[in-house]
């Protein structure tokens, strides 16, 4: 009976994958969803059974996010709008970035204070929080996968804490994936603004015709697939994370270069196709780091930490 269910749910969520309406975030329904369904048909045998079969579910995952930006649910999407993106020429005096979100913030603060002309570009709402909701819930999925080994070691049920890692998992990947699409790391987000020497658009379209419109209508989870090879530990998660970013960026130009000579168009060009599939198997492969070093962190000893002592107010 209970693998009946399992199966009864796999299939529903497989047509849920199916249905989902287009979103006009990101990498779309579509990229997040192969994003997240190519790391999780790559992950390797030294990690849990239950985490290798949950593809369906983590796949149906990776757009989790661009749900929760719904007009209806004010509170929701104004709170994590900034989750989504970065722009790092903003943040180019600041280097290295700071690790906390907190710290990251007092620098944003400092620099607006200090700023005359157009300050609030530094507000951290218009600057962008992207590596650091990654950060955040990287370590969520550490944290889980420690308690999983524990219960684990205890012989104790881990059905709960094996729900929570695929939750985890699968909404890292939203974010990870974010960072891919270079358009999510620049004040170039959605038509060119500033000195604009190549001619580059303006208009308001290329955002959602690059990463929704075309992925939709010209990729699949096999096109990037094989790009993707088996994990390697990261030795510093969030700087790897930041180059990982900074790579993204640098390839701002290449993206409205392929609009101009129309690779975004209809079945676009092959120069796109590469590209686009690259940039893909690149979010594959650093979501895929990412669940495999949370992995083998979790199966060492996490530090101790000093009780705080209670705050007065």
């Amino acid at each position: 009976m209970a693998h009946y269910r399992r199966g009864l749910i796999s299939y529903l969520l497989i047509a849920l994958v199916l249905l989902q309406t287009e979103a006009a975030f990101a990498w779309g329904n579509e990229g997040h969803i192969y994003v997240n369904r190519v790391a999780a048909q790559k992950i390797p045998a030294s990690m849990p059974r239950f985490f290798r079969r949950a593809v369906v579910e983590i796949a149906y995952l990776g757009p989790e996010p661009d749900r929760w930006r719904n007009p209806a649910e004010f509170a929701l999407k104004n709170s994590q709008e900034p989750d989504h993106f970065i722009d790092l020429e903003r943040v180019a005096w600041l280097d290295p970035l700071p690790q906390g979100r907190y710290e990251f913030y007092k620098k944003l603060y400092e620099k607006r204070a200090a700023t005359a002309d157009h300050p609030d570009d530094y507000l951290p709402e218009h600057v962008g929080l992207q590596p650091y909701i990654v950060m955040e819930v990287y370590g969520r999925l550490k944290a889980a996968f420690r308690e999983y080994r524990q219960l684990k070691a205890a012989h104790q049920p881990t059905a709960a804490v094996e729900q929570a890692i695929i939750f985890y998992a699968g909404w890292l990947g939203h974010y990870v994936a974010d960072g891919s699409q270079p358009l999510h790391t620049t004040i170039q987000y959605n038509g060119w603004v500033g000195a604009n020497p190549n001619g580059y658009t303006t208009q308001h379209e290329i955002h959602a015709q690059f990463e929704t419109a075309y992925v939709a209508a010209n990729i699949a989870a096999n096109n990037f697939a094989g790009f993707v090879h088996a994990p390697d530990q990261l030795n510093d998660p969030f700087a790897r994370y930041i180059a990982y970013l900074k790579q993204s960026n640098e390839l701002v130009e290449n993206v409205y270069a392929l609009e101009k000579a129309g690779g975004f168009r209809e079945k676009g060009s092959q120069e796109a196709f590469d590209f686009t599939t690259h940039r893909l198997a690149a979010g594959s492969q650093m979501l895929l780091d990412l669940w495999y070093t949370a992995w083998v962190e979790s199966g060492t000893a996490a530090p101790s930490a000093a009780i705080p002592s209670p705050v007065s107010k």
